[in-house]
């Protein structure tokens, strides 16, 4: 054996008196320090750094959807397609996250479950936030956010900005695609209706993909996204039932059947569609 490794030889810096160091960049005494279990029991301290970690892989995913939206809109889709990618991406690890919190068995979590209250996952701002972006708009999942006016604020403030996919369809129109007026018109506070017209314009950028390579990347990108949204929620539709069975959800919600229903929402519809009429 050779001699025991030595940092400061190979140039390391391991003087941090006066100097940023990792955890300084990081914050990282703030973050390490936000768990706080109210009961004793072991698997408490999974069940709060499995939804901390969520929410911060949340944050980014706003950070590039936010990006990908404003770059969509002036037509800028070569970075929009690196930022929606990588929201897939995320969607993908927030995935396997349902495989450690599934490691927590229905007895273990009865072990803490009381000292949750009320708080629930349903009640997660940047989630809604999320689903506002991509377009499922319904303003009756404001009032979970009514004790923060805040929170109620940046949600509605959305409302008033155009969904990821009413962006994209501006996209389209502008690259010389008839979209109907009265679908560029619609109430962007609402949720996007299926419209047969928009279909057979993502057919026809389907059967001349050298034609129209840019929106066919364009369309296959957020459905790429999607699909990864989909399987999130599935998979958080079998950890709570492998959880909880079918008893209520702390926030009060009917658990698994509620999430079961958010699992048939379709953020874009007509790129499902497209692939039965091709």
């Amino acid at each position: 054996m050779g001699d025991p490794y030595n940092p400061e030889t190979d140039g390391a810096e391991m003087r941090f008196r006066d100097r940023m160091s990792y955890t300084d960049y990081l914050g990282l005494d703030a973050v390490l320090s936000a768990q706080a279990p109210l009961s004793e029991a072991h698997d408490e301290m999974l069940f709060i750094i499995q939804h901390q970690t969520s929410e911060l892989w949340m944050r980014l995913v706003l950070h590039e959807l936010r990006a990908a939206r404003a770059a969509l809109s002036r037509d800028d889709l070569q970075p929009a397609f690196k930022m929606l990618a990588r929201v897939a991406r995320i969607f993908e690890q927030l995935n396997g996250a349902w495989d450690v919190l599934r490691t927590m068995t229905p007895s273990e979590y009865t072990e803490f479950r009381e000292a949750l209250g009320q708080s629930s996952g349903f009640q997660s701002h940047q989630y809604r936030m999320i689903e506002f972006m991509l377009g499922n708009r319904n303003p009756a999942m404001l009032k979970p956010h009514a004790h923060r006016p805040d929170l109620v604020s940046a949600l509605e403030a959305e409302l008033t900005e155009p969904s990821l996919y009413a962006v994209v369809l501006g996209v389209v129109s502008r690259a010389g695609l008839d979209v109907p007026k009265d679908v560029l018109a619609r109430d962007i506070s609402a949720m996007h209706v299926e419209d047969a017209r928009i279909v057979d314009l993502w057919a026809e950028v389907y059967r001349d993909t050298a034609k129209h390579w840019p929106l066919y990347q364009l369309a296959e990108t957020l459905v790429d996204l999607e699909d990864y949204f989909r399987r999130w929620r599935f998979n958080h539709v079998t950890t709570v039932e492998r959880v909880i069975g079918f008893k209520r959800g702390t926030g009060g919600t009917g658990g698994v059947s509620y999430l079961k229903r958010m699992l048939e929402v379709e953020l874009f519809p007509e790129l499902w569609r497209v692939r039965t009429v091709l």
